[in-house]
């Protein structure tokens, strides 16, 4: 099931997720919609609260542009080292339509549950380990515009209401029309 993307600043993306304490069919649900709503807007990573679900479980699939790999589902992700530096041009599907440069480690390595609940861990580098900065920032109440210039992040933060005020205007009349 394709969920609703929260745009930001909604304030639930500005708060911290739990732990999953057990990875079941509920969580295993949560995953597979994930995947659909990620590939529907046609991005390469999406968090749980990105979706207003307060779980840290996170979805990617960087093999766009790294064919090597595969999609994967990270419950309870945690970067447990960090290599190097390198600068992206980011984007988020809760910031559509804006991207900017953001520092992140180069490498990664990352200890998380799979939809198993097995344990794994994972060396990541180039998008993917972007990607996993990115979704593990959502996790803890951080948007990639946190890392830009106060200014920057203003006039994104005013594109997106005016944006957030256009869809609820787009989505009444449609409303209004179904009670008729």
């Amino acid at each position: 099931m394709v969920r609703d993307i929260l745009i930001w600043p909604d304030p639930i993306l500005k708060q911290k997720a739990r732990p999953v304490a057990k990875v079941d069919d509920a969580v295993r649900t949560l995953v597979k919609d994930m995947f659909e709503t990620m590939y529907a807007a046609e991005g390469v990573g999406l968090a749980a609260p990105q979706v207003g679900v307060l779980q840290r479980v996170i979805v990617l699939d960087t093999t766009s542009r790294q064919p090597e790999l595969k999609p994967i589902a990270m419950i309870n992700p945690e970067i447990i080292s960090m290599e190097g530096e390198t600068t992206y041009t980011e984007g988020c599907l809760s910031i559509p339509g804006e991207s900017e440069d953001v520092d992140r480690a180069a490498v990664v390595t990352v200890k998380f549950l799979d939809v198993d609940g097995q344990e794994q861990t994972l060396r990541c580098e180039g998008l993917l380990s972007i990607a996993v900065q990115h979704e593990a920032d959502h996790l803890d109440g951080t948007v990639f515009v946190d890392h830009v210039s106060t200014l920057k992040r203003e006039l994104i933060r005013g594109r997106m209401k005016r944006l957030k005020t256009s869809r609820e205007r787009e989505r009444r009349p449609a409303a209004s029309a179904s009670s008729r």
